[in-house]
């Protein structure tokens, strides 16, 4: 049987699908970041399965433990406390050894605070970036609005109540212009969403609220990119011997226009 990585709601106990319920009703052993958590699911949905702890402080020894079993044929699902295991939460280490000793491995898609939190902000783009949950210390902090300064698509990261005055505030210093979301209480009954620039929001959260914290960094508010130029630097390059895809690409990284675009109209 493969492990079975299992995504659980991020706030809503309804946030599931029916495909999760019935892993986790015929699992043999679910391996949870915190049993009490995962009890609470289990039965709101009328489940009973055997629970096992597996998190950051005995996730090397429970992965000993559970692949021989995996090995054996046992039914084994992972799940964590709120949305997919191995991303911010234990589990990768278990999916990495499962797959090398040769188990298979099934992902049961499912709630992600990540993409909840992008659309929600009303930043979504085309592309964004992912930061896991920010740095502690000024120094860190700074290196992650360096770091922002260039990246001019929205970005998202976790951040827990208790830090998030002193990081909005870094980042009010920093870039106070830079648009931000603020995403509390996900799916939940008292779910908020404070947008803004930076400094304004920074002002808003001078004390620590309650509750899960997920943040969504707008795009950059600078000009769209000059296409025509982009496609006549493209030209030049075609023109001067420069294949026209290693062209496109070129422009793009540096003028920040889709390359594929480019591609097309520089045809």
């Amino acid at each position: 049987m493969p492990l079975a990585v299992c995504a659980t709601p991020i706030g809503n106990l309804e946030d599931v699908t029916l495909r999760l319920l019935r892993e986790l009703a015929q699992a043999d052993l679910v391996l949870c970041e915190d049993t009490r958590r995962t009890r609470i699911l289990l039965q709101r949905h009328g489940i009973s399965a055997r629970l096992t702890s597996y998190h950051e402080h005995n996730e090397a020894e429970r992965t000993a433990e559970v692949l021989p079993r995996l090995l054996a044929g046992a039914r084994v699902a992972l799940v964590s406390d709120a949305g997919l295991p191995g991303v911010s939460d234990p589990g990768a280490r278990l999916v990495a050894a499962a797959l090398e000793a040769g188990v298979p491995v099934t992902v049961l898609p499912g709630a992600s605070a990540v993409v909840t939190a992008l659309v929600a902000s009303g930043f979504a783009a085309e592309r964004y970036q992912f930061l896991g949950y920010l740095p502690r210390g000024r120094a860190a902090l700074a290196s992650v609005w360096d770091e922002l300064r260039r990246w001019r698509w929205p970005a998202v990261a976790f951040e827990s109540p208790r830090r998030l005055p002193a990081a909005l505030a870094s980042l009010a210093v920093a870039l106070p212009e830079r648009p931000v979301a603020v995403c509390r209480e996900l799916t939940k009954q008292f779910e908020e969403v404070v947008r803004g620039p930076a400094a304004e929001v920074a002002a808003r959260f001078r004390e620590s609220p309650r509750g899960e914290i997920t943040l969504v960094f707008g795009p950059d508010q600078v000009e769209a990119p000059d296409e025509t130029a982009a496609v006549a630097a493209v030209a030049e390059l075609v023109a001067a011997g420069v294949p026209r895809r290693q062209a496109s690409d070129l422009v793009a990284r540096l003028t920040g226009t889709a390359r594929n675009a480019l591609y097309r109209a520089s045809l």
